[in-house]
């Protein structure tokens, strides 16, 4: 049996832009991304706490070290630029593999930076 379990967390990433006009997604900092092992094109579970809409889309990757976040097609509709969001990533695990794994977590200041 598999378990599905959470595996990488962003937290207190502020939303950058929102763009109607693209193909629905969210376009994360690469370097932002790369510290928590989300791939491009993974499925990723977005929570704004400003207005508790929590969505499912993909992630496209944005320039490294530009601290974008962009909700892009009809996640623009979930959030506004200036909302906080909280990003998170799941794997399927086995039982024994899920208790031995450590949550790779990144929390971001004002700017969309981690924090040290």
């Amino acid at each position: 049996m598999l378990v599905e379990f959470c595996k990488s967390k962003i937290a207190h990433g502020l939303v950058t832009e929102a763009d109607l006009r693209y193909e629905g997604s969210i376009t994360i900092d690469e370097a932002l991304i790369k510290a928590v092992d989300i791939l491009p094109g993974e499925k990723v579970h977005v929570l704004n706490v400003n207005n508790g809409n929590r969505f499912t889309t993909y992630v496209i990757a944005g320039k490294a070290g530009s601290g974008q976040i962009c909700l892009n097609g009809p996640a623009a509709r979930m959030g506004l630029v200036g909302d906080q969001v909280i990003i998170l990533s799941y794997a399927l695990m086995d039982p024994q593999e899920a208790k031995a794994y450590r949550l790779k977590i990144i929390n971001l200041d004002e700017h969309n930076k981690i924090k040290k």
